[in-house]
């Protein structure tokens, strides 16, 4: 974060935020209650904070850093994380604060307040996505947490190869070990169950499938530049 600054609806009454700013985004993280309706667009998987070696979940939107498969003109037709809703807005001592820098604002783009100073409907979808990244950022560590103490989490292998003769291999990225999972005690089962972590771990081994879309997509455009 660079230098935050409160919002206002005084000094930022002329703001209008450019929405579409999925397009370099590969990788989007997201929280729990996110899981369901992502996993109908995206690829769910986990990987490790490079910092703090800590796992967290994100949506795969493309195969390669800078690169969104799904983005068309930097919007996504389906599932918008309230990551990407959040873009550059904070919470900072109970206020919401902007940070410039991570912010894209467009002549074109929503406004933030009405005529009446009030917070726009965009303002609003930006409070909800700070509300469910707020509540569920600590309740996902919680569910990887048990998900890692019952040995749930595994690497996957993804290798893809590409009509153009080219291979790619995505690194750095983790499953839910079905099989693992089905091995575990009823009363550990029953406990996962009720706490509803079993439903994130079916959702997210299920959405692995968007993988061979992804590819399929990537392939199509690397056949379009060939011909």
């Amino acid at each position: 974060m660079g230098n935050l600054e409160f919002l206002d609806p005084q000094a930022h009454a002329n703001l209008r935020l450019d929405t579409r700013n999925a397009a370099n985004r590969n990788f989007v993280q997201i929280v729990a209650c996110e899981f369901l309706p992502a996993m109908h667009d995206y690829p769910i998987l986990f990987t490790k904070n490079p910092g703090s070696g800590a796992f967290y979940a994100g949506a795969v939107m493309g195969l390669e850093p800078g690169q969104n498969l799904l983005a068309n003109d930097g919007l996504l037709l389906g599932y918008r994380p309230a990551d990407l809703v959040r873009q550059g807005f904070f919470l900072s001592d109970g206020k919401i604060a902007i940070d410039p820098d991570e912010l894209v604002f467009a002549a074109d783009g929503e406004p933030l307040f009405d005529a009446a100073g009030q917070p726009s409907e965009t303002l609003k979808r930006v409070q909800q996505a700070m509300h469910t990244l707020h509540h569920g950022l600590p309740e996902t560590s919680a569910i990887i947490d048990r998900f890692l103490a019952h040995r749930l989490i595994e690497p996957i292998d993804i290798t893809l190869d590409f009509d153009d003769g080219g291979r790619l291999r995505l690194e750095g990225l983790y499953s839910v070990s079905l099989d693992s999972l089905h091995a575990l005690p009823d009363d550990v089962a029953l406990d996962l169950f009720r706490r509803g972590d079993l439903q994130i771990a079916y959702a997210q081994a299920a959405s692995i499938q968007h993988i061979r879309r992804l590819a399929r997509m990537r392939n199509d455009r690397l056949f379009a530049g060939l011909t």
